[in-house]
């Protein structure tokens, strides 16, 4: 039974969709089955993984709107050993199509539960905002939701309000709904500030967050404008070397091994 994670953070910018695309790499090299599945209508893991937005046939549109079980919408990355449910300009119109639509906020956790034996991993990439479209990967998030929070003083401000729409969906919807982790990303060892906002993430999420911690990175950066994630793009760049911990340090803490 696959672990459903949400990576959500309404600011952009963050290394959201980084964070998906490259964890989600490292525990498919460590032998797990992964499944990405793109929420955000500007498709940027779709884009991520080498796949044309604009070239997508099906994908989490139809399957929000009832148009296609999952299965066929999947696309599978034979050289990453990965699997993705693409995203297409088409997302964005998928909240209004379902504003009338029942049981609306919980079209994606139904849809992933009927595949959630064939993958170990299911990461879901929400986009910045808190919409439906960020709501249904909340509800679909059986396992908790992993944040990325960059290290900059800006990134604080919104943690707030994150917290409260997570208390909501809680409370509302989804019971369950957790914390997983807090993923420290673009940190800067040569300031202050990094090390102020790790220190005050820290008092904000006892006990949550991730001890790997993602540097700042022109390889990871790069990555994306050729399709791969760091773990093919540049696989001994410092970046790379910390999202390939972060997979060992979570798969250790889920109980499936790791080094």
């Amino acid at each position: 039974m696959a672990r459903i994670y949400t990576l959500v953070n309404q600011k952009g910018g963050v290394g959201k969709t980084t964070t998906a695309i490259n964890l989600g790499a490292y525990l498919a090299e460590a032998g797990q089955r992964v499944l990405i599945v793109d929420m955000d209508p500007q498709a940027n893991a779709t884009s991520s993984l080498g796949v044309d937005k604009n070239q997508v046939a099906g994908g989490t549109y139809d399957l929000l709107l009832a148009l296609s079980p999952v299965m066929p919408l999947v696309l599978y990355n034979d050289r990453l050993r990965i699997s993705l449910l693409p995203a297409s300009p088409a997302l964005a119109g998928a909240e209004v199509e379902l504003v009338n639509e029942l049981a609306r906020e919980s079209r994606l956790q139904r849809a992933l539960e009927t595949v959630a034996e064939r993958f170990d991993y299911i990461l879901i990439d929400c986009p910045p905002s808190l919409g439906l479209l960020t709501i249904n990967g909340l509800v679909a998030a059986r396992d908790g939701v992993i944040i990325p929070v960059q290290t900059e003083y800006l990134a604080l401000e919104g943690l707030g309000m994150l917290l409260q729409t997570l208390g909501r969906v809680q409370r509302s919807l989804f019971p369950q709904l957790e914390v997983r982790g807090v993923v420290l990303t673009m940190y800067d060892g040569r300031t202050n500030l990094s090390a102020d906002v790790v220190a005050e993430v820290n008092r904000y999420f006892p006990d949550k967050v991730f001890r790997t911690i993602i540097p700042r990175s022109v390889r990871l950066a790069e990555a994306p404008s050729y399709g791969l994630p760091i773990s093919a793009y540049a696989p001994k760049s410092p970046g790379a070397l910390a999202y390939r911990a972060l997979a060992q340090e979570l798969l250790q803490a889920d109980g499936k091994g790791g080094e």
